[in-house]
């Protein structure tokens, strides 16, 4: 849990359009967030954990439309074949780190077995990114009890942020990076809807770090914040969930997962050889029973109607993204490597000075 500010408590806002209540993936009604945080010095250095989605808070008995992109991948999320075939999401979605995508994944099977509602089989979504650099990844720390807990806390309200869950040892722009968390208020021709944004932030490169437009990783002298493995190069992924509670259908929520890009790039993200950038979207606007007796129908979201959707990804995301920085708190881990906090005094005076933010 961290003690630091998100982006907005520091006076700084990016967008047009309005944050919801908590400024969260949350705010879309029904979703739920559980993390399990490991920081252990002893048998070995543990800095990692897991952050379960649950879509909707009956999602064992009512699936969700969903649809994914993958901008680079050098990363891995499962059950992508299945989405791709049928364009639903019937399970919680986790993240971790790369060496625990399949014990987490088998975790979501069980958690199905333990309440009775496996019938046949399941194929979980289970993203990563990598933690090796401040975590002793190879001590396979997470274990199926961390991830069935992490579904088990799962709950609506303010989403924990920074070094949490599957992005506590993570790091993003050279600073440490994390869990971050933002949503939009969207005015469309069909109403208002939510749109928000979970990421596990673990990616970029210093020179290319922007707020709001505004050019702030050239601001940052790296003696002041040294970059964590001693040379200013881009590594790492970023997984990005987003979620809305418009009606729409998988063609649609692949549509809203690439917009993501757009807001990983208004950040300094390019998508790196080394980078894997894979994002998800699914819409709880539509009930769809998981052992349906009868046929059901649908409401599909317009077409014509949808920029306004696009654009709140666009500012959630970059928002999301910022917020895992501004959460995250300095960590020293495995080998003694540390990762730095974004100094967010430096953040505000460079935001001033460029007539941004109070």
């Amino acid at each position: 849990m961290s003690n630091r500010a998100r982006l907005r408590d520091l006076g700084i806002t990016i967008g047009r359009h309005p944050a919801g209540p908590l400024n969260a993936i949350t705010d879309v009604a029904g979703v739920q967030v559980g993390h399990i945080t490991l920081i252990e010095d002893s048998p070995r250095i543990l800095r990692t954990g897991v952050t379960m989605i649950l879509p909707r808070e009956d999602i064992w008995q009512n699936a969700v439309f969903g649809g994914y992109f993958s901008f680079n991948g050098n990363g891995e999320m499962t059950g992508i074949p299945w989405l791709e075939e049928v364009g639903m999401i019937d399970t919680p979605i986790g993240i971790t780190n790369t060496l625990s995508v399949g014990i987490v994944r088998d975790a979501i099977e069980r958690a199905a077995v333990a309440k009775g509602v496996l019938d046949g089989f399941l194929l979980p979504i289970v993203a990563e990114t990598y933690d090796g650099w401040l975590n002793d990844i190879t001590a396979f720390a997470i274990t199926t009890e961390h991830a069935l807990a992490a579904i088990e806390n799962a709950a609506s309200g303010p989403v924990l942020e920074g070094n949490v869950g599957g992005g506590t040892g993570m790091m993003c722009h050279h600073f440490k990076g994390g869990i971050g968390t933002s949503s939009r208020m969207v005015e469309t021709q069909s109403g208002v809807f939510t749109v928000g944004v979970l990421v596990q932030s673990n990616y970029g490169s210093r020179h290319t770090f922007r707020v709001d437009g505004v050019p702030v990783g050239q601001a940052i002298p790296y003696e002041h914040t040294p970059p964590p493995w001693g040379a200013p190069e881009e590594r790492g992924s970023i997984i990005v969930i987003v979620a809305t509670d418009a009606p729409l259908i998988p063609i649609q929520c692949q549509r809203l997962a690439k917009r993501a890009t757009t807001g990983l790039a208004r950040v300094g993200g390019y998508g790196g050889n080394e980078s894997g950038d894979i994002f998800l979207a699914f819409a709880t606007g539509n009930p769809l029973p998981i052992k349906p007796s009868v046929p059901y129908t649908l409401t599909m979201f317009p077409n014509e109607h949808i920029n306004p959707l696009f654009e709140g990804v666009v500012e959630a995301t970059e928002e999301a993204i910022i917020n895992a920085m501004t959460a995250a708190e300095t960590m020293t881990g495995f080998q003694g490597h540390t990762a730095h906090a974004l100094p967010v005094d430096e953040l505000q005076r460079i935001m001033q000075q460029a007539n941004r933010g109070l």
